[in-house]
């Protein structure tokens, strides 16, 4: 008989046509909130839970701008400039801009927020051109320019943070386009000129556009969200002439048709990603919202495998790990109830550190996997601090308050050898209330905090030394991270906001937000593309809310056991193995401790050629 030979020293790929690439199965569209005001011809921005709408047109232009948090819509501060046809870009419904429109509107405006302030404006008054992007990186080409001759065009500016530079012409001349993604991975689909509607689709790398597969339906003014950078992936849906109901998915190449909107509509707003999308408002003078969702398809095939092949029936086999549904259980016990405490290290090797109360603490506490020891104090008792590390023998305490007496926002920085602390080279900026922490011993990050005031400053740690380097896009406090000093990710903090950024080493770039806003929470995680967010506080409670991250979106996933915040930020742990301690529940500080734990188990999948 047959059997599979165990095949040593080879490396196996995908073909293009293999069906365990990206997708969207399942994919539907059910009915949101409705706006306040029917409006078509909008600028929006955010995603499917915090999202925002601007401007548009009734029997007229207006101002009025509205937020939606993923239930319903409501009515806040106006953009200075009343204008249709104008485009958004951003992450959230805390932080984004809105640019051009008519009639002849080159504006740019940015929002905190709060309030909308006018920025730097497009070199010539534009509407309904093609626009995506993050607050420091974004795109706007084509659209129906002014002034005179007034025609579509093909020019594009892109946008640094600050002003709109010279960027790069699409191919093909149109306005009313749909468009998604940043400056260095973007696309823009479909659109109109003279010659009619488009199906056409381009690519942007930062440098230039290539023309890609085309969308099955011609049409413009339609909807548009995602842009998974890692998949190419995206979401067309609606547009005219007539109204059409279409929903198109992009995988990279192609264009798929997936389910159709409830209500055929064109001109409204698009928000979110390929999986997670909305569209609110549109042409008839809609006030409808609609959300798309779908599971998406990722590549099973993982490199721990083994690769087999039978040569009678030419027929490849791989092992793969796969993994279940992961579950919090409990740990033991700290000898010391505590909040506003920093934590390092791993499931089986954990450290704690500070906190309160009542006053600052210079208790520190090993974890080995089953039971808390208490060991050797700090020099310095603080709190409101962060710690990284990489395992219960070696971590770093970095800033925080100490007291009694006034707050004292502190640079010290406290290295940990496994029996004792030595107090080494001092922040730049003394900080605290939980700015955010990743790395190790002698590879380290830390960003944000407040000196009381928030600050958006970032520092690196090199073993020996601190240096600053690029600022976060949004300053704040109670922010948490995980990840190393050169592939970070930092997320939530301030007065609740879900807000998340990626760091590459250089830079912080704004990506997909959490599910839920909140603060003072728990992260794990050792690089930028997958780990945990657990706990936190909201305006009404601390919450047991726990969140994966994927590399590009956030997963709500098992409760902890008790809603906490002020949980340690800073534990090294990863998406499959996790552990968070001490809090504040809401009514005392916690001593608890919970394990993160998703289940492995391996399997067989056969490949036929």
């Amino acid at each position: 008989m047959a059997e599979y030979k165990a095949i040593h020293g080879t490396l196996f790929q995908h073909k293009t046509s293999d069906p365990l690439g990206t997708g969207i199965p399942n994919a539907a569209w059910a009915s949101g909130g409705n706006m306040n005001t029917a409006r078509q011809y909008v600028g929006a921005f955010g995603s499917q839970t915090a999202g925002l709408v601007a401007g548009g047109e009734t029997s007229t232009s207006v101002n009025n701008v509205e937020q939606y948090d993923g239930t319903s819509w409501t009515e806040i501060a106006e953009i200075n400039t009343t204008r249709y046809g104008l485009e958004g870009f951003g992450n959230s419904y805390t932080s984004g801009f809105v640019v051009g429109g008519a009639p002849d509107k080159a504006e740019t405006e940015s929002w905190n927020g709060t309030s909308w302030t006018e920025v730097g404006d497009l070199p010539q008054g534009t509407e309904r051109g093609g626009c995506a992007g993050t607050s420091t990186s974004a795109f706007y080409v084509g659209g129906y320019k002014y002034p005179s001759p007034a025609a579509p065009t093909n020019v594009g500016y892109d946008w640094d943070g600050s002003s709109w530079g010279t960027g790069n012409n699409i191919n093909t001349t149109r306005d009313r386009m749909g468009a998604a993604g940043v400056v260095t991975s973007g696309i823009v689909f479909g659109g109109t000129s003279p010659g009619g509607q488009h199906a056409q689709a381009e690519l942007y790398n930062g440098s230039a556009w290539t023309e890609t597969g085309d969308l099955n339906t011609a049409r413009r003014e339609l909807g548009a969200s995602g842009f998974d950078r890692t998949n190419a992936q995206a979401l067309g849906f609606g547009g005219e002439p007539p109204a059409v109901a279409h929903t198109e998915s992009f995988d990279g190449s192609a264009w798929t048709e997936v389910a159709n909107l409830s209500t055929a509509r064109a001109a409204g707003g698009g928000l979110g990603t390929s999986p997670l999308a909305a569209f609110a408002g549109g042409s008839g003078l809609s006030a409808a919202t609609e959300e798309f969702t779908a599971a998406q398809i990722t590549d099973a095939i993982k490199t721990d495998g083994q690769t087999f092949y039978r040569s009678d029936t030419g027929d490849f086999k791989v092992t793969l790990t796969q993994y279940g549904t992961g579950a919090w259980a409990s740990g033991g016990n700290m000898n010391n109830a505590r909040e506003q405490l920093a934590g390092a290290g791993t499931q089986t090797s954990a450290l704690a550190a500070g906190g309160a109360p009542p006053n600052s603490l210079d208790y520190t506490e090993t974890y080995n996997g089953t039971s808390w020891s208490e060991t050797a104090e700090l020099n310095v008792a603080r709190r409101f601090t962060v710690g990284a590390g990489s395992s219960s023998t070696a971590a770093l305490f970095i800033g925080g308050y100490y007291d009694p007496g006034p707050a004292y926002y502190s640079d010290l920085v406290e290295s940990w050898n496994g029996s004792a602390w030595t107090e080494i080279a001092e922040l730049n900026t003394g900080r605290a209330t939980y700015q955010g922490g990743s790395g190790t011993q002698t590879a380290a990050l830390t960003f944000g905090g407040n000196v009381p005031s928030n600050v958006a400053i970032c520092e690196k740690w090199d073993g020996s030394s601190w240096t600053e380097v690029g600022d976060l896009n949004t300053a704040g406090y109670a922010r948490c991270g995980f990840g190393s000093s050169t592939s970070a990710l930092c997320f939530g903090g301030n007065a609740v906001i879900a807000s998340n950024e990626k760091w590459d080493g250089t830079s912080w770039t704004e990506v997909g937000d959490l599910n839920t806003a909140r603060n003072y929470l728990g992260g794990s995680g050792t690089d930028s593309t997958a780990g945990l967010a657990m706990g936190g506080g909201t305006p009404s409670a601390n919450v047991a809310i726990t969140e994966s991250w994927n590399g590009s979106s956030w997963t709500e996933v098992a409760d902890l056991s008790t809603g906490r915040a002020q949980n340690a930020p800073g534990t090294q742990g990863t998406s499959l193995l996790s552990i968070t301690f001490g809090g504040y529940t809401g009514t005392a500080p916690s001593n608890a401790t919970e394990e993160w734990t998703v289940p492995e188990s391996i399997s067989n999948l056969t490949i036929t050629d």
